[in-house]
């Protein structure tokens, strides 16, 4: 076996040690597919208010401006599909947001990976990335063999299907590098056809400005009243494409307690959702993705749903 697959087999066995779903290694190049494709998105306007897609557009596409002298991509999905969902006829959440934030949660996992992959290697520098900076997390991720990107933008996996978030650590180690899987969406337009806002424009392209989960979190202003009545009782994110998925008639439920729901939230009713005070808010959210919404916003998510 040679050092470099001896290093690899390391950290992915690591990475399940610490409850990671799957890891992938690719090799930290210019992903050129990549760049006209965000260039044509964000020329259409795709990204709707989301200013923060034009920012760094060489960084997105290059890990070597993010992370000196990279040289490997270490890309990981953690599961967060939920045992358990809310009530029948709510205001529904994403399941993502069942649980704690996953920014916080994966964060502390990547640097204890980091720092076993520095006590069995030595000196390697490298830095994490859970969606908070420039880069493309699917493509890495696809590049690594860890599923393809569907026709509803998101990462699928044979076997798992796609809720779970993708994180990456970029380090300056040369690894032994996995392939790129093939495309099994085949002709299923299942997640094309269900989208309540037709968001998804055409296979593999999605509108950010028309997704229920942009104007339900990225929105700061008002929701435009052409949107009245398509949201589906949606008030934070919207997990339909990925519900109607078939792959995710594979999902088996996450093992990380951290993600497990806050079983009140679950049993909220829409008069509790639009009831629900300041304190309340602060108190039941004050370790959830939700609060990326604000209790303003949330307040008039649902007052825009009634």
């Amino acid at each position: 076996m040679t050092q470099k697959s001896k290093y690899s087999q390391f950290i992915k066995s690591e990475a399940k040690r610490l409850g990671f779903l799957s890891c992938g290694i690719s090799k930290a190049d210019f992903l050129e597919e990549e760049a006209p494709r965000l260039e044509n998105w964000l020329n259409k306007n795709q990204h709707g208010q989301m200013s923060y897609m034009e920012n760094n557009f060489d960084k997105r596409l290059n890990p070597t401006l993010l992370v000196d002298d990279a040289k490997s991509v270490v890309s990981l999905l953690l599961n967060y599909f939920p045992e358990k969902n809310q009530i029948e006829n709510t205001y529904k959440i994403s399941k993502y947001a069942y649980g704690q934030d996953y920014h916080s949660v994966i964060k502390e996992k990547l640097k204890e990976l980091l720092a076993s992959i520095q006590d069995y290697i030595g000196e390697v520098s490298g830095r994490a990335f859970v969606d908070s900076a420039p880069v493309l997390d699917k493509a890495w991720a696809a590049k690594s063999g860890l599923g393809w990107i569907g026709k509803n933008s998101n990462l699928l996996t044979q076997k798992v299907g796609s809720f779970y978030f993708i994180a990456e650590l970029v380090i300056d180690l040369d690894l032994e590098y996995d392939r790129a899987t093939t495309d099994h969406c085949g002709s299923c337009t299942a997640c094309i056809d269900a989208c309540p806002t037709e968001a998804i424009v055409s296979p593999y392209v999605v509108d950010g400005s028309k997704c229920i989960s942009y104007f339900t979190i990225e929105l700061k202003e008002n929701i435009p009243t052409d949107m009245k009545g398509k949201f589906n009782d949606w008030a934070f994110g919207c997990d339909v494409c990925q519900d109607v998925c078939p792959w995710n008639k594979f999902s088996k439920p996450h093992k990380e307690p951290l993600f497990n729901p806050n079983l009140e939230v679950l049993s909220m009713s829409k008069k509790d959702w639009t009831e629900i005070t300041e304190d309340t808010f602060k108190a039941v959210f004050k370790n959830s993705p939700i609060k990326r919404a604000k209790f303003e916003g949330l307040k008039r998510n649902i007052e825009f749903l009634k």
